[in-house]
């Protein structure tokens, strides 16, 4: 399955794709759970600064992530940390954060069973909608690989795939 983009290639702004492979199966939401049990005290300070810097231009706070139980399956149109779930399947797990100054997509994608060697791909796409959005996505853009690769080390931890207690 295809990863989803928030825009046609042409139109985005950022693109960026991190795979692993899996030590054993696992959902998307899983993977999710997995990928974001642990945040690092970097990466949180990292989302207060966010928060302080974004709350002057009038942009809603983040907070970071939150670790969760996979036991509870979001429906589309909730939200899962600071993201509205769009698609969720076993396979393929598709978030969406959407202002006034730019649109994000996460899509996490995961083969089907006995279609090769299992491996969990994140691809995040971003369009831009004014200059605070350009602006925003240069430090942005430049962390986003470094906190992606961080994060999918949490999935390879877990092992199992279920989120840390």
């Amino acid at each position: 399955m295809p990863a989803k983009l928030i825009a046609a290639p042409a139109d985005l702004d950022f693109l960026h794709n991190d795979s692993v492979p899996l030590n054993a199966p696992l959902t998307a939401l899983q993977a999710y759970c997995a990928m974001t049990s642990h945040t690092p005290a970097w990466l949180a300070g990292a989302f207060r600064l966010r928060d302080f810097i974004s709350r002057r231009f009038n942009v809603a706070d983040i907070q970071g992530f939150t670790p969760r139980s996979p036991e509870h399956v979001p429906k589309v149109g909730e939200r899962l940390d600071f993201f509205t779930v769009e698609g969720i399947s076993d396979q393929q797990l598709v978030l969406t954060s959407r202002d006034t100054h730019l649109a994000v997509m996460v899509c996490m994608d995961l083969p089907s069973e006995g279609a090769g060697a299992p491996c969990l791909s994140v691809t995040t796409s971003v369009q831009c909608f004014n200059a605070f959005g350009r602006a925003y996505m240069v430090p942005v853009g430049l962390a986003h690989g470094p906190i992606v690769r961080r994060m999918l080390r949490n999935v390879l931890k877990e092992g199992s795939g279920r989120a840390a207690t």
